[in-house]
């Protein structure tokens, strides 16, 4: 094995506590930093998947009313021809050859 020298011993030794004021410099505060990181997280999910639950509730809703009006309608809706176009969207009404 190579021994070191005392300067060599001094250099290793102002490394190692330049690495370990460097590292205690980068991480002052962090502790702090990434909880508040964490939780402003976990809010803004929450909040997100509330708005995503009113939302699914919200389309529920509307699909059983458009589902209710698709009812009703199917009564007042008129095809004279037959040809599975509404009167009202076809060109022609009276012309009863199909597509």
């Amino acid at each position: 094995m190579v021994g070191f020298t005392s300067d060599q011993w001094v250099i290793v030794a102002l490394v190692f506590i330049l690495g370990l004021l460097i590292g205690a410099f980068l991480t002052a505060g962090g502790r702090r930093k990434w909880k508040a990181r964490y939780r402003e997280e976990s809010a803004r999910r929450e909040a997100i998947e509330h708005e995503l639950r009113d939302d699914r509730a919200r389309w529920e809703t509307r699909e059983r009313e458009w589902r209710d009006q698709d009812s009703t309608r199917g009564d007042r809706i008129r095809d004279r021809d037959g040809d599975g176009v509404r009167d009202d969207a076809d060109r022609r009404p009276d012309d009863d050859r199909r597509a």
